[in-house]
């Protein structure tokens, strides 16, 4: 019999999404922002989430979520969930 796959919750996706967005927009600040010291507040905003969203999208949260099920497959091997 096939193992019923886990897939996270909408919560669990939320958590991870913020866990990975925060640092990246608190590091993008702290070094783009004096690269983009004049530019307007909604061009610094646009340059940030061009960088930000698809390294969080593609690579940072699905990784991270590949973490969470192999940590709940773990769980349940030992017993714990």
């Amino acid at each position: 019999m096939t193992e019923k796959p886990i897939i996270p919750s909408i919560h669990i996706r939320a958590a991870a999404t913020w866990i990975v967005i925060f640092p990246l927009v608190a590091l993008g600040l702290a070094f783009l922002g004096p690269i983009m010291g004049t530019l307007h507040p909604v061009l610094k905003a646009f340059v940030l989430t061009v960088i930000i969203v698809p390294l969080a999208v593609y690579v940072l949260v699905p990784q991270l979520l590949k973490l969470y099920v192999w940590r709940v497959k773990r769980w349940r091997e030992r017993g714990i969930r």
